[in-house]
């Protein structure tokens, strides 16, 4: 608190010596500044500093720290930091100076040195959450570089421009269409150099899609839509016949800049109508931009830095209406924070994306992926390298799905101007494969398979004469997987994609309903009833397949070999069968679903095709009776008696619980 109230009273006293020894040129500064004129702000500020002499550090300082706010609102972060680590030098006394000297540091990728500044910020400020923010996104940025994700991104040269591109927006019912905003010279309108950015106002273009899929040359909107100002942003309707932007225009007495709005355009006979503001809001000094329809049309996404947010620019949204927008509802803390989150986009998934300088990060502004969970709250994930870089990336718009789009950033631009950039997820849709098959490895007629998964995915597929099937999925989702086939037991599978894999393999084998089936591994203890820790994988399989198939009720019957009395080993028997039913009970198996029964040596195994398969001196159909084995070979003989000591269940009902 001490170190606080030293800091604030050596910024009043600066300020009373600043406003003693102003002069005309640092006044124009600071005017310009108040304004929003960032550019021609940080052009005065930065003249007024070579005046100033070394013997007046005080001052040195203030204009050096007004200069690097300047810069760094324009994105000239070079000279930002720079003129931060000078009013640093010359001890500017409000420590906000280390925040921001991290700050730029962060968006030249200079994580180690924006560290060091975010701690010594939170030396001061322990709790300030833009500072921990930073000091995460620091330490987590490295290791999304080394982790990156499989997009890879180009820079679109045949849409940029040597100025600036930005927010580019898919639209037509092919996503043939790409609009963005462009500071490009404009042949035969006067150039008016913004005072905020120093760049020419902005226009819409349009680029599209030939017949071969190749995106042709930029071409500026015609008509009444792009103007004297700002224009950028654009959001379509699912028809593409209305488009909603963001408008910033200039005050005609003043000349000033105006706080941005957001205007909406009609499209007929192939031309875009003369924007007209939309109502959200009856204040006018409040911002609001970056607007984004929902695909169903139902909401408006936008932003703004009103009365009442998180801090900075939030994210709102308003119900779209006949007569105008509903109410207006911010998207909460789990979205917003003290920073500026902006550029949302709405996918047809549900999922919302944004940028934002609040969350951890690369720096400046990175791109978000924010998905609602079942409770209706956001899970927000950085959407990682090469998406994002230590620019800001932001602006993002996608094609049919989320493998392929576009987005804007400024990274490797040294004077901070933005650009369009394309982005893939090469195979980004992968293969499950395999078989459906019966545990003999028969053919099923009629074998299904049915995947769900959390991206939305719900397909029911088929299978060929062979069993085979095929069915496409996407990276890092989970699938339930289930399969069937008429007169056998439903089985089920769980998986999660990865990044890295593009075909997984995925086999069934179906139990039978009308016979007995051999549970693979299950072991007891000699001469006892006690199942051995390595049963458990066996029988927790079971479990599944009964909370697969919910309708059947078991017999689970144990079996012996040959030696031994005929009373003696029914007893064993029985034991051991109930020792199954127990264990499954205890798995959460319904009691009456299940039976045990104890059959000693009276069964004999029938062998199966792929016992005979795995056993060569069987035969299908052999049955393992005493007469049969006393006759083989001593190494047969111990093998035809392990077969014989085996557990099984069959099926007793298929309609349990449903009458």
């Amino acid at each position: 608190m001490r170190k606080y109230l030293t800091h604030a009273i050596s910024l009043v006293l600066l300020l009373v010596c600043v406003a003693g020894c102003k002069t005309a040129k640092l006044s124009d500064a600071e005017e310009k500044h108040r304004a929003g004129e960032y550019f021609e702000a940080a052009s005065i500020y930065r003249k007024v500093y070579t005046k100033t002499k070394p013997q007046e550090p005080d001052l040195r300082a203030y204009v050096a720290f007004r200069m690097g706010e300047c810069n760094r609102l324009i994105n000239n972060t070079s000279r930002a930091v720079a003129a931060y680590l000078n009013a640093h030098r010359y001890h500017y006394p409000d420590s906000t100076v280390l925040l921001r000297i991290a700050q730029t540091y962060h968006k030249q990728g200079r994580y180690t040195e924006a560290f060091t500044y975010y701690d010594r910020f939170l030396t001061l400020a322990p709790s300030h959450p833009i500072a921990l923010a930073g000091r995460q996104g620091s330490l987590d940025a490295p290791l999304w570089k080394e982790n990156p994700t499989p997009y890879i991104v180009q820079r679109m040269d045949k849409f940029n421009s040597r100025k600036g591109e930005f927010c580019p927006m898919l639209t037509g019912t092919d996503f043939d269409q790409l609009y963005f905003a462009s500071s490009r010279p404009v042949k035969d309108k006067d150039l008016t150099a913004s005072p905020i950015t120093g760049l020419n106002t902005n226009d819409f273009y349009l680029v599209r899609r030939d017949e071969s899929g190749l995106w042709q040359k930029p071409e500026l909107i015609e008509g009444e839509l792009n103007t004297d100002f700002d224009e950028g942003t654009p959001s379509f309707s699912s028809d593409g016949n209305i488009m909603y932007y963001t408008f910033c225009s200039q005050d005609i007495e003043t000349g000033a800049p105006r706080t941005a709005e957001i205007y909406r355009s009609n499209r007929s006979n192939a031309q875009w109508s003369k924007g007209e503001k939309i109502i959200l809001l009856k204040d006018s000094s409040t911002t609001l931009a970056h607007p984004a329809l929902s695909p169903d049309g139902v909401y408006l996404y936008f932003i703004s830095d009103m009365i009442g947010g998180y801090g900075g620019k939030d994210i709102y949204r308003a119900r779209v209406t006949e007569s105008g927008f509903g109410m207006l509802e911010n998207l909460g803390p789990d979205i917003n924070t003290v920073g500026d989150e902006m550029f949302p986009y709405l996918h047809k998934t549900g999922d919302l994306y944004f940028s934002s300088d609040g969350h951890p990060g690369l720096g400046g502004l990175d791109l978000f992926k924010a998905v609602e969970d079942s409770s209706r709250n956001w899970q927000v994930r950085n959407m990682g390298v090469p998406i994002n870089s230590f620019g800001d990336d932001f602006g993002i718009t996608f094609g049919r799905d989320t493998a392929e789009g576009f987005f804007s950033s400024n990274r490797n631009d040294g004077r901070g101007y933005d650009h369009i950039y394309s982005f893939r997820c090469p195979t980004a849709e992968i293969i499950v494969e395999g078989v459906v098959l019966d545990i003999n490895d028969q053919v099923l007629e009629e074998g299904v398979v049915r995947i769900v998964g959390k991206d939305g995915l719900n397909v029911r597929s088929g299978v060929r004469k062979d069993g085979y099937y095929r069915i496409t999925v996407s990276r890092g989702q989970e699938y339930v997987m289930m399969a069937g086939a008429r007169g056998h037991l439903n089985q089920h599978h769980v998986f999660k994609t990865t990044l890295e894999e593009e075909t997984y393999e995925v086999d069934f084998f179906l139990a039978p309903i009308s016979q007995a089936v051999v549970i693979e591994n299950i072991f007891y203890d000699f001469d006892r009833a006690s199942l051995r820790l390595a049963s458990r994988t066996s029988l927790d399989t079971v479990i599944r397949m009964l909370e697969d198939n919910p309708h059947i009720t078991i017999e689970l019957s144990a079996h012996t070999d040959r030696k031994g009395s005929q009373e003696y080993n029914r007893r064993l028997s029985a034991r051991r069968a109930q020792s199954v039913v127990d264990y499954l009970i205890k798995g959460g198996i319904a009691e009456d679903r299940l039976v045990a029964r104890g059959y000693g040596k009276d069964e004999p195994l029938v062998v199966t095709k792929r016992m005979a398969e795995k056993y060569p001196f069987l035969r299908e159909g052999d049955i393992l009776t005493e007469e049969f084995i006393v006759i083989l070979p001593i190494e047969q003989q111990e093998l035809a008696d392990q077969l014989n000591r085996r557990t099984e269940f069959k099926v007793l009902r298929t309609n349990y619980g449903l009458y």
